[in-house]
C-alpha cells in the first residue's frame, strides 16, 4: 500500500523547473534513446525554483482549450503497458473512442507512444526512456501541420489541414501510482509567446522541432500529486486554431520536495493523438 505523505494535500509546492537560457542561437535536443542513452542538450538553461499549485481542486473546472490541460478518469483494458500488443490492440482504441467523445471530435488518430521510467534499472530492462526534466511543449506552430503530412503523406494530409486539429498528449501511470518525478504544467493562459523558443529535435529517425520555454514570473504552473493508474492528463500539445483557445500547454517533470525517500520510481506512458475537427 502506497504510504502517502499528508502533506500532498497542500495547496503549493516549491520544486526546480530547468528553464532555457534564450541566447539568439537555436537550441539543439538530442533526446534520448529506450534502453537508458542519456538525452544532449545544446543549448543554456537555468534552474529556477518556482510554485506549482496542487491541481486536484480544480480538476471539475480546469478545460483543454482554457488552460490547455484536464485531469481526467481512464479506465483500461491493457494489463501489462509493456506488451506492445496489448498497446495496439487495446489502449489505441480506447484512446481514440474516449477522446471522441471527451473533445467532440470527428476523427482521433494514436500515432505515437513513448514510455518512461525514473529509475535507470527498469529502463534497461524494459528498453524505455528517461523522464524529460527540461520545460517544453512537443510541437511548434511550424512542427504540428509537419507531423500530420509525416504520417499522412502531401496529399491526404492536404485535406486534414484545410480544417481545425489538435495534437493531444495523453499522460498516465503504467505502474502503480505515481510517487516520483510528477509531471507539471504551465497553464496556456499564462505562456507568452516569447517565452516558446523554437528548438530542433535531432532524432535518429527524424529531424523535428519542439519548443523549449524560458522562464517568465507570469507563467502559473500546477501538478496532480499521487496521480493513480486510472487517470490521465490530457495535454494540448498543438492547435491549429488562432481564436484564443489554448494552443500548446509545456510540461515537465519536477522533483517533488514532498516525495518519501522510499517512494517507488515513476513508469509512464504518453501517447500523442492527432484530434480532427
Amino acid at each position: 500500500m502506497v504510504q502517502v505523505n499528508p502533506k500532498q494535500k497542500d495547496e503549493m509546492i516549491e520544486a526546480g523547473i530547468n528553464f532555457l537560457v534564450d541566447t539568439g542561437i537555436k537550441p539543439v535536443n538530442v533526446p534520448s534513446t529506450p534502453g537508458g542513452g542519456k538525452s544532449e542538450h545544446i543549448g543554456e538553461y537555468e534552474t529556477k525554483m518556482v510554485s506549482i499549485t496542487n491541481g486536484r481542486p480544480l480538476t471539475a473546472e480546469l478545460s483543454l482549450d482554457r488552460e490547455g490541460f484536464a485531469l481526467v478518469k481512464l479506465e483500461t483494458g491493457v494489463t501489462d503497458f509493456y506488451d506492445e500488443r496489448q498497446i495496439e490492440d487495446i489502449y489505441n482504441a480506447e484512446l481514440e473512442v474516449f477522446l471522441i467523445q471527451e473533445l467532440a471530435a470527428k476523427k482521433v488518430v494514436v500515432f505515437d507512444h513513448t514510455l518512461r521510467a525514473g529509475d535507470e534499472g527498469i529502463r534497461r530492462v524494459k528498453k524505455v526512456r528517461e523522464p524529460v526534466q527540461r520545460a517544453h511543449n512537443d510541437y511548434t506552430v511550424k512542427s504540428g501541420p509537419v507531423r500530420v503530412q509525416d504520417w499522412y503523406g502531401q496529399e491526404k494530409a492536404a485535406e486534414f489541414l484545410k480544417h481545425r486539429f489538435a495534437i493531444v498528449n495523453v499522460w498516465r501511470s503504467i505502474e502503480g501510482v505515481v510517487e516520483q518525478n510528477p509531471l507539471a504544467i504551465c497553464d496556456a493562459r499564462s505562456v507568452a509567446l516569447e517565452n516558446l523558443i523554437a528548438t530542433e529535435r535531432r532524432a535518429a529517425e527524424r529531424i523535428g522541432e519542439t519548443y523549449r520555454l524560458t522562464h517568465n514570473p507570469d507563467q502559473k504552473w500546477y501538478y496532480f500529486p499521487m496521480m493513480q493508474r486510472n487517470e490521465a492528463m490530457l495535454i494540448k500539445s498543438y492547435d491549429s486554431e488562432t481564436d484564443g483557445r489554448a494552443r500548446f500547454a509545456p510540461h515537465t517533470a519536477i522533483v517533488d520536495p514532498l516525495t518519501n525517500d522510499d517512494a517507488a520510481p515513476r513508469q509512464s506512458i504518453e501517447s500523442r493523438l492527432f484530434v480532427f475537427f
